[in-house]
């Protein structure tokens, strides 16, 4: 028996049987199936680029609009989960309120898939330096740390406002925020990087970062990873 750390209800873990005779230590759930339903996944009718809600073209209007600026060098994003009131509740509880133990749930919500993802470098997208003061811990690196091999090259300036603190029209217009560290080298002449965030809302963030991580690495691929959409 286990508790949830939601809901704080004793529950029973479920193993499948692939899971039963594996050699390879299997992580202990931390949620209970009650709990983990209310997290909705993508429907297979999405955007294919980001994820995002289909509209009458191809794209969504975020990659449509993002196609006036970046032409055919769009960032091809994966997500997971519809952003809905369970999520925002789940991310105002562990950003907001630093709740650091809610990391491992959202570490279970993504596990199976992210691990099924293969680059060479997988490249977190940092805190800024105030709130890393304020709650002690990185939000994006905490959730999938113990999923891969975190490769920590991107930098984000200190003085700048949230993105959640920001409306969708101010999110667009936000600044570049992020640099690669300097003195920071590899020697693959071509490799893939995924970058890793917790929510894709409009992608500027995301395209931020693939920017800085493109003016020194011109010769990477790049796509992201996000939790929701």
């Amino acid at each position: 028996m286990r508790r949830c750390l939601l809901c704080g209800q004793l529950f029973v873990a479920k193993v499948s049987f692939i899971q039963l005779f594996s050699w390879h230590k299997q992580e202990a759930k931390c949620i209970c199936s009650n709990c983990q339903s209310k997290y909705m996944r993508i429907p297979d009718k999405h955007c294919p680029n980001c994820f995002g809600k289909l509209s009458q073209n191809k794209f969504c209007l975020d990659c449509i609009n993002w196609q006036k600026i970046y032409g055919k060098k769009l960032l091809k994003n994966h997500s997971l989960y519809l952003y809905n009131e369970a999520f925002h509740d789940l991310m105002v509880n562990y950003k907001r309120y630093g709740d650091y133990a809610l990391h491992k749930v959202l570490e279970e919500l993504c596990r199976e898939d992210l691990t099924k993802r293969q680059a060479d470098l997988y490249v977190p997208v940092p805190t800024s330096p105030e709130h890393l003061e304020q709650r002690q811990f990185d939000t994006i690196s905490s959730i999938y740390s113990n999923l891969v091999s975190l490769t920590c090259v991107l930098g984000k300036k200190a003085g700048l406002s949230a993105q959640g603190e920001k409306n969708r029209a101010e999110r667009l217009r936000s600044e570049q925020s992020f640099f690669v560290k300097k003195n920071f080298t590899i020697n693959l002449k071509k490799y893939k990087i995924l970058l890793l965030d917790d929510i894709y809302t409009t992608g500027r963030t995301l395209y931020h970062a693939r920017d800085a991580l493109a003016e020194v690495f011109p010769n990477a691929k790049i796509s992201s990873f996000t939790l929701c959409r």
